[in-house]
């Protein structure tokens, strides 16, 4: 469930990580600083997310004293600067594997070919010397960022994939130079240089990370499709002209002109003009939606027919597209339980490699055939390079923003990876009624009078009442009085009893407006109306009660039509073994009805905001994992204290802060699609675990010798910084399936 807020986030972008060793790091420095609550970093798209009163430019300076680079990213950046920087890095990778491998490839063909003179002769004495320099020098172009990573870990007693491509590459330029100078002394074993294969493995570090990079980078399309999505200028009114100005100098209240084929620029509510806009990108509903007077519209989205004039509501940082581009950075930046416990082994794994390593090398010291010193420093050599924890970090944040990403094109905001992890573990399932089972506008079906006020009076005390009610049904009556234009009454004293209705007083008299259990809590009489009130709501009609000082004077009946996909997505739901109990505040009856529409067999009737929190923590005490559907003010303490809250996205904006999971459209049928595509994240991440654990768990052994003793098989070193290089790219490649997910 989600409890924590979001608007104290700061975004930063990290440079120079390279592992989950990398990211302990960083976590830890961030966790440091003063304020901050709580931090999150994400080695996938290297980005942390840090929440808290800290100052972020302190953050900043944290991070650098931490031997990393960082700034603060705005909510609304140029997606293009973002792809620049990306394809720079890929490319400058690309040109260091180049350099790295051309010259390695010119040593193993020279040794293969026997072109070199040998170590210890007359032409080798001043020719592998100068090697030696070539090799240091490529080495300090394709790998000054592993080699000054791993001081600056050293130097905060931290170990990463820098401390074991340093200790595998440098040990091994070292070891060659050993080799070089005391030739003449050595085993004739051990007269081996390993120049090219220092190369040869930053070669192949640098191109699987330029490889990653790529691929790493097509998962945060979404983000950058939803910031591209946001023009950079719009066409304002001001002083009678229309001008055209940049999109950050619009204010609110800004009167904007939207033409035909334009983006919208900021939110805002129509003055005058009609259209129809396609929502398509925000909603994953492919049908344009009419504008007319009075209507929302929202930045990004892609007017098509008419122009009109809006007013603007929120800006900046301010809108519903910024908020969404915030929200599912969060998520991709939040860390399910599963992504925690593989930063606690990744944590450790790194000094655990360095023992196996230095444990390897005595091994072959000692018991080790000659030369035992040649075959001690490949084998601790091949465990460093191989061992390199890249593909175990990467293994569960790249999945999670794939998926996060992909569920932002389809309609489906998450705001947390425990809800991504938890939805596809759903047992029970508790919906709310209005709004969510219903279309939630309701419309008049009756106006009875009981008293001595006409009809028209009876609408039009009502609507006065409800003109301060948030309710979905107060917009129906609303709707009703304007139709028939009747003026409202003016209204004190008013309070709104969740659950039960409103209470106000009009021209001196005490009105009451709402359900039996009011009337009852008020001592109202109603029971002479208890059969009408009692067929109304077999018919699926919710009937409200007037009363004017304490006496019952009408009744206004009010249907709310089962939304048209509601039987099939509930249908879906069931056949995935998922229990549905419908939650409303409606009455008995009426409640019934709905439900036996919808297909709908368990029902909690007249439950108040309170007792729908409580029914699902009574769920929950018997071992079921709940998620709740809701999209009202009285859906919100509910929503979170189910393990996965779901918000219908045309709902209040309180149930919307309260929820995991956002549907940007009001289709239950989104709902089996985030279960779906819960567990098939699950999956993809248990994969990417298993088999980075599995890789780590065969290649250590294996590159430390197992294979030896019975079938004389050692790895390559250089073999061994090709399959860490794969195992990283694999991994990644894996994750992006997510991105072609159908359902």
């Amino acid at each position: 469930m989600n409890t924590e807020a979001q608007d104290d986030a700061i975004q930063l972008s990290i440079a120079g990580m390279r592992c989950a060793g990398c990211v302990s790091a960083v976590e830890a420095a961030l966790a440091a600083v003063a304020g901050v609550t709580s931090v999150n970093v994400n080695f996938a798209d290297h980005t942390a997310m840090v929440k808290g009163q800290a100052d972020p430019e302190l953050l900043v300076k944290t991070v650098k004293a931490a031997g990393y680079d960082a700034a603060i990213m705005e909510g609304l950046e140029d997606p293009s600067a973002q792809e620049g920087l990306e394809l720079s890095r890929y490319r400058d990778l690309i040109k260091k594997a180049g350099v790295a491998g051309a010259f390695g490839l010119f040593l193993m063909l020279s040794e293969h070919f026997n072109w070199l003179p040998d170590l210890g002769s007359a032409t080798g004495l001043w020719l592998w010397p100068e090697l030696a320099l070539v090799s240091l020098g490529i080495m300090v172009y394709s790998g000054w960022q592993y080699y000054s990573g791993a001081v600056k870990s050293l130097k905060l007693g931290q170990a990463n994939m820098d401390t074991l491509i340093a200790l595998g590459t440098g040990s091994a330029w070292l070891y060659s130079c050993v080799v070089i100078d005391y030739y003449m002394i050595l085993p004739s074993l051990a007269k081996h240089a390993y120049f090219e294969a220092a190369v040869v493995i930053l070669a192949f570090i640098n191109l699987g990370t330029a490889l990653e990079t790529r691929a790493r980078g097509k998962t945060s399309s979404a983000i950058r499709q939803l910031i591209g999505l946001q023009p950079r200028t719009a066409r304002v009114v001001r002083n009678g002209e229309e001008i055209d100005i940049a999109i950050e100098q619009v204010g609110l209240g800004e009167t904007v002109r939207v033409r035909p084929g334009e983006k919208i620029p900021v939110d805002g509510v129509l003055l005058e003009g009609h259209s129809t806009v396609d929502e398509s990108m925000l909603t994953g509903e492919p049908l344009p939606v009419e504008k007319t007077q009075a209507s929302k519209v929202v930045a990004g989205t892609f007017n098509q027919t008419g122009s009109f004039l809006f007013t603007a509501t929120r800006i900046g940082r301010d809108t519903a597209l910024a908020q969404i581009i915030k929200s599912v950075r969060l998520a991709q930046n939040s860390k399910p339980d599963i992504a925690r416990l593989a930063d606690k082994i990744s944590g450790v794994f790194v000094p655990v490699v360095v023992a196996i390593s230095a444990l390897t090398f005595l091994l072959w010291l000692v018991f080790g055939p000659d030369p035992a010193l040649g075959y001690a420093f490949a084998t601790s050599m091949t465990v460093l390079v191989i061992a390199c924890p890249c593909a175990l970090g990467l293994a569960t944040p790249i999945s999670v923003m794939v998926a996060v990403g992909r569920a932002a094109q389809a309609g489906i905001l998450i705001r947390n990876g425990d809800a991504l992890q938890m939805a596809g573990k759903l047992t029970c399932l508790v919906v709310d009624k209005t709004g969510t089972v219903t279309e939630g506008k309701p419309t008049i079906a009756s106006i009875e009078m009981m008293g001595d006020l006409d009809e028209a009076t009876i609408l039009q005390l009502a609507a006065s009442m409800e003109a301060a009610s948030e309710h979905p049904l107060a917009a129906s009556i609303l709707a009703a009085a304007e139709q028939k234009q009747l003026p409202l009454k003016p209204v004190s004293q008013f309070a709104a009893m969740v659950g039960l209705g409103v209470s106000a007083t009009c021209e001196g008299q005490r009105l009451l407006f709402g359900n039996k259990a009011l009337m009852d809590k008020e001592g109202v009489k109603f029971t002479r109306y208890n059969n009408k009130l009692e067929k109304l709501s077999a018919l699926g009609q919710t009937p409200m009660l007037l009363a004017v000082d304490d006496k019952i004077v009408g009744m206004i009946a009010v249907a709310d039509a089962l939304k048209k996909d509601s039987p099939a997505a509930l249908a879906q739901l069931q056949q995935l073994g998922i229990r549905i109990i419908m939650v409303t505040g409606d009455n008995q009856i009426t409640a019934h009805a709905i439900a036996k529409q919808a297909g709908i067999a368990e029902v909690n009737a007249q439950v108040l905001p309170q007792d729908k929190a409580a029914l699902i923590k009574s769920l929950q005490e018997q071992g079921e994992i709940v998620g709740m559907v809701g999209d009202g003010i009285n859906d919100a303490p509910a929503l979170a204290q189910a393990d996965v809250g779901l918000a219908i996205g045309t709902g209040t904006d309180v149930a919307i802060e309260s929820a995991d999971v956002v549907i940007l459209q009001g289709s239950l049928l989104k709902v089996p699609e985030t279960i779906a595509l819960s567990k098939a994240t699950v999956a993809n991440i248990q994969q990417n675990l298993v088999g980075a654990f599995l890789y780590n768990t065969l290649s250590i052994p294996i590159a430390a010798g197992l294979l030896y003793p019975m079938f004389g098989i050692l790895l390559n070193p250089m073999i061994a910084g090709a399959a860490m290089a794969m195992s990283s790219l694999t991994v990644v490649t894996n994750a992006n399936r997510l991105r072609w997910m159908k359902w």
